[in-house]
């Protein structure tokens, strides 16, 4: 795969496509997911997936990255993935993407707070079991139930 695919590297030139791409396997697994377990996926099949995660991603990407230039920062956060996904029209996606987001930051707090307490020697109940990656009575919305992940 001698194509270009887009972004600049370090030297100014461009990327090869199949640097750019996620890893094959990793698609071949997600997509395999939401399939029935005895279904199949055809190396064609992961290969156009794979072009197409990987355009969505560097579409959105470069969106938020446009944002932030205007603002004059050069981090690009989760909001301005969210931002950029409802700027382009992926308004769902946002919407479960937000949702998310929202739980990682509940999830990744509670888990800090369980590490301070932890590290002072306090052992307290906690409503978040952490083996299960589940919390309290936290509503999943538009998630996959069975990746704990959106869509």
């Amino acid at each position: 795969m001698a194509e270009n695919f887009g972004g600049n590297d370090e030297d100014g030139g461009f990327k090869d496509l199949a640097e750019q791409l996620l890893p094959i396997a990793n698609v071949g697994r997600i997509m395999k997911q939401i399939l029935p377990p005895n279904a199949k996926v055809s190396k064609e099949a992961k290969e156009t997936m794979q072009e197409c995660v990987s355009e969505f991603i560097s579409f959105v990407t470069s969106e938020a990255s446009d944002k932030c230039k205007k603002e004059r920062r050069k981090t690009v956060s989760g909001d301005d993935i969210c931002t950029a996904m409802s700027a382009l029209g992926f308004d769902d996606y946002a919407g479960a993407s937000r949702r998310y987001l929202h739980r990682y930051r509940e999830l990744e707090g509670d888990r800090a707070g369980q590490e301070r307490n932890n590290a002072e020697g306090h052992e307290g109940p906690s409503d978040v079991d952490y083996h299960n990656n589940q919390a309290g009575s936290s509503d999943m919305g538009a998630f996959n139930r069975r990746t704990d992940r959106p869509f």
